[in-house]
């Protein structure tokens, strides 16, 4: 028995449990002290980090101030993660002092293992908190929490489910349940299980909820009955769709009723929609000058606030790189997410330079937190129901006998919405000269390429219902305008 670790699991379950959410978010204002204590406290007990930093050539006592610690190497998959052995990059290199092991995409046929302890989840479980005490008033109400993300070893349903646990052991009235992505499973639990509850929050990957809420209603499930609320991660989604989403279940308070999260497998959850940044969010989606002079572009990016004493980010070169403890403790981490920071006063500043005033009509959950945005993955990948999907994986099934004489090999990948706002994945296929396109060349591509992705990419097999897995082909003739010009370098993915 590990004595240690006994304490380190009493004393950090104590204090979450002791402490108000208002009192834990009101200590998150000064990081600096916090960040250096991370980083020392790494750079002692990490064997992969002190060799890192001796590669590098760096005395980690002379780290002293914020402005050393901007200027250490940043860390990466590539640079650190693949080049150490997992215990190694854990605490004292003992991988046996984490209780969890989560895996990250495998789709580029390297899968990553994150290790977790379970005072990790109590530091993701406050961002759940944020959540259900303040948009959902789950503290006064009987609540059932549906978790519709995957379950199994990837990282949405067993963290989400832990962490909701976490909620009902402070004291908050929540019951957790767990079907995944099984639909037939969730239907059954909401009929049978919701007109117990005061309210039901539905957490999974937006279009995969949307999917669930449509085929409800088409069965007949009364979801205006249950007050519904929704939590979402892994996609970004227009405020068209969350409204569209809240008028189907009878949600009608669109800055109370849902909330996305913008989390990984590397990290857990890095920051979480508010009252406050989805009422931002929806005046931006409603004034696109106001965006672009915001965001520097004109589509609209995720918007959360997030605590810098849970996790410290920066920028650098329009990408964001964070650092966090875990249970593979992470300084400077770059994750190739395309973003930036705006602090809260500098919010404020700014929504009333355009003569809006956002907190004028919330009545709760308003915390002087900073802002971080994400566009995405700044590397050519498209998420889908929570699925990366790298292009290398269409290439094999494009290389298939027979299918590789039709085609170049170019491709534009896309996620698009249909008329009823349904994600589906969209394949754009330049045909080689001279071929003429056919409804059976269509067909023949479109499920070849679904062979080598339920293949290739545990992900898209097992995030993705199957009635949405197809993708929908088209096949363009070589050198389309549109979208495979001469002489111009290929891009294989689009936003």
């Amino acid at each position: 028995m590990k004595e240690a670790q006994q304490k380190r699991v009493i004393t950090a379950f104590e204090k979450f449990i002791t402490t108000p959410l208002e009192t834990r978010l009101k200590n998150s204002i000064y990081p600096t002290a916090n960040i250096l204590s991370l980083f020392h406290s790494v750079a002692t007990t990490v064997p992969a980090y002190q060799g890192f930093l001796k590669k590098n050539n760096i005395e980690s006592s002379a780290i002293k101030t914020l402005e050393d610690f901007q200027k250490l190497p940043l860390i990466s998959k590539e640079n650190y993660l693949r080049r150490y052995p997992l215990p190694e990059l854990c605490r004292d290199g003992k991988l046996e002092n984490c209780d969890m092991i989560a895996v990250s995409s495998g789709s580029t046929g390297n899968p990553t293992f994150w290790p977790r302890f379970f005072t990790d989840e109590l530091e993701i479980a406050t961002r759940f908190e944020q959540i259900f005490h303040d948009s959902f008033a789950a503290d006064t109400k009987q609540t059932l929490a549906v978790i519709c993300f995957t379950l199994g070893t990837w990282v949405g349903g067993m963290y989400t489910a832990s962490c909701c646990r976490h909620l009902a052991s402070k004291g908050y009235p929540i019951t957790v349940i767990t079907p995944g992505n099984n639909q037939t499973e969730i239907f059954r639990v909401i009929q049978e299980l919701a007109p117990l509850f005061e309210q039901v929050v539905l957490l999974g990957y937006p279009p995969f909820i949307k999917n669930i809420i449509d085929i409800g209603i088409a069965q007949g499930i009364p979801w205006h009955q249950y007050h519904i609320k929704m939590v979402f991660a892994g996609e970004v989604f227009s405020e068209e769709w969350r409204s569209l989403v809240g008028e189907r279940v009878g949600a009608n308070n669109p800055c109370y009723d849902s909330a996305s999260l913008y989390g990984t497998a590397d990290a857990g959850v890095l920051g979480n929609e508010t009252p406050l940044s989805i009422k931002i969010r929806r005046f931006l989606a409603e004034n696109p000058d106001a965006a672009r002079t915001l965001f520097g572009e004109s589509r609209l990016p995720t918007l959360v606030q997030y605590d810098p004493l849970s996790r410290f980010f920066e920028v650098q070169d329009g990408t964001l790189l964070f650092s966090g403890d875990n249970g593979i403790p992470l300084i400077r981490y770059h994750i190739s997410d395309n973003g930036g920071l705006i602090t809260y006063d500098e919010m404020m500043k700014f929504m009333a330079e355009w003569g809006f005033n956002p907190l004028a009509e919330l009545s709760r959950g308003i915390h002087n937190l900073p802002f971080v945005y994400v566009f995405g993955r700044s590397h050519f990948t498209v998420s889908y129901f929570g699925a990366n999907i790298y292009p290398e994986n269409v290439t094999v099934g494009l290389e298939k006998p027979t299918i590789r004489d039709w085609v170049t090999g170019k491709f534009v990948l896309q996620v698009k919405e249909d008329n009823d706002k349904n994600n589906f994945l969209s394949v754009v296929v330049e045909l080689a000269p001279g071929i003429e396109e056919s409804e059976d060349k269509k067909i023949a591509i479109a499920n070849s390429i679904l062979s080598q992705l339920l293949r290739l990419n545990s992900e898209f097999a097992n995030y993705v219902p199957p009635q949405y897995q197809l993708p929908q082909v088209i096949l363009k003739p070589t050198g389309d305008a549109e979208y495979f010009p001469i002489g111009v370098k290929h891009r294989y993915t689009r936003k």
